[in-house]
């Protein structure tokens, strides 16, 4: 686990947005001094509008809410949800919007992709999760089959880390001078104050009876920022794979991993580990379709089994490495997360939990997902192997453009 591990906590998996919202919104109810959040997108329709009324109750009440999302994630709020926060008092702010052509500078491709919520400086919660209905996708409208991710509820120390680098988050934001004029005039200076302190709260954590938490001993909030912690999740990922010795199980959503991952996993598989990714098997954008399939087959060659999951939309960004080693958050195995985004893992090190997810992810996708054969793959339509190489050069130029190396 290296300096990032953490000693001493409580941690339950969330499988499905609706399982997320629901533990959402029953802590940020039960909350009384403060609700820090932060989300890539919030689309408040469907099962998200309990949680955006949560939120209003919450502000009524005294408690301070702070929520930050993505400029481009959520490039727009409905003017009616707009005054509701206002006027019930929820501080909120868009990060990075992108206007005209500001997207064609690669310095404003900065995204902040982490979900993160901290309630009361007692309970974290960190996973892939958008606050977005799991039957609503925004490119391709309504789904019959949910979305399927993960997110984790965490009690215990590394709830600390995440409230402190919350309010420091939010407290650079308005040094900056970025919130929206409304928003800034309503907050006014006491949003000067981080409030970093831990708070005793009336939560109990000992009603999650459902078999989904567990004690355990060694567990980390891992963050990816473009100042001092540009490599960390990469390096964790890299870590577990040059270590294991049996299995390598990864459910990523957008995977197309630098070479220096390619190559762990092509080096656990050729020493006898069996390494399975699943990955999305739907067309959901041009790039992250065609650009992935253009990695597949050096990885099929090595022995790598790669299984496209086919029911609907895999948004999850986990993985259990030889039954004992687990991560749960938003970083995809990409550029943009791996380079670019703001994002945060919650790290595990722990055999129960690991055996947990190991499990809730496989019941998941058993039936739903479509093996690739290397011969088959290998004999794929040119205009499909065009494409991926038009996508996989895209990528890369993209990368080339950051000045970054992958």
């Amino acid at each position: 686990m290296g300096s990032s591990a953490i000693q001493s906590h409580r941690i339950r998996l969330l499988t499905g947005g609706q399982a997320y919202f629901d533990a959402l919104v029953q802590a940020i109810d039960a909350s009384y001094r403060e609700v820090l959040l932060e989300t890539y997108i919030l689309h408040v329709e469907g099962a998200v509008v309990a949680v955006v009324d949560a939120l209003l109750r919450a502000a009524r009440r005294g408690v301070v809410v702070r929520l930050v999302v993505d400029g481009a994630g959520t490039p727009t709020l409905p003017d009616h949800w707009v005054q509701a926060m206002a006027l019930a008092g929820v501080q909120w702010h868009r990060f990075l919007p992108l206007q005209g052509l500001q997207v064609m500078v690669p310095r404003r491709w900065r995204r902040l992709h982490r979900k993160l919520c901290v309630i009361d400086g007692r309970l974290l919660f960190c996973g892939g999760i958008n606050l977005l209905d799991d039957h609503i996708d925004l490119n391709h409208g309504p789904q019959e089959v949910a979305r399927l991710d993960f997110a984790v509820c965490v009690s215990g120390e590394m709830v600390g880390q995440a409230q402190r680098l919350m309010a420091g988050f939010w407290a650079r934001l308005l040094a900056q001078h970025q919130f929206e004029e409304r928003q800034y005039r309503a907050a006014g200076a006491s949003l000067v104050s981080s409030s970093a302190k831990q708070w005793p709260t009336h939560i109990d954590v000992s009603d999650w009876s459902d078999g989904t938490a567990v004690e355990v001993a060694k567990a980390g909030l891992i963050l990816r920022d473009n100042v001092r912690n540009r490599l960390r999740i990469e390096r964790a990922y890299r870590r577990a794979i040059t270590q294991a010795r049996s299995e390598i199980l990864i459910a990523n959503a957008y995977f197309l991993p630098g070479r220096a991952l390619r190559q762990a996993l092509v080096q656990a598989a050729r020493r006898g580990v069996r390494v399975r990714l699943v990955l999305q098997g739907r067309y959901e954008y041009f790039l992250q379709y065609h650009a992935t399939r253009a990695v597949y087959g050096k990885l099929l060659l090595a022995g790598i089994e790669i299984w496209e999951y086919q029911a609907g939309f895999l948004h999850a960004k986990v993985a259990v490495v030889d039954g004992h080693w687990s991560t749960v958050g938003s970083s995809n195995l990409d550029p943009l997360s791996l380079l670019l985004a703001r994002e945060a893992n919650v790290v595990v090190d722990d055999a129960q939990f690991a055996a947990t997810l190991r499990s809730q992810l496989l019941a998941r996708v058993h039936g739903h997902t479509r093996q690739l054969d290397p011969a088959v793959f290998a004999r794929r339509p040119l205009k499909q192997r065009f494409f991926d190489a038009l996508a996989y050069a895209v990528a890369r130029l993209s990368v080339f453009l950051l000045g970054k190396r992958y």
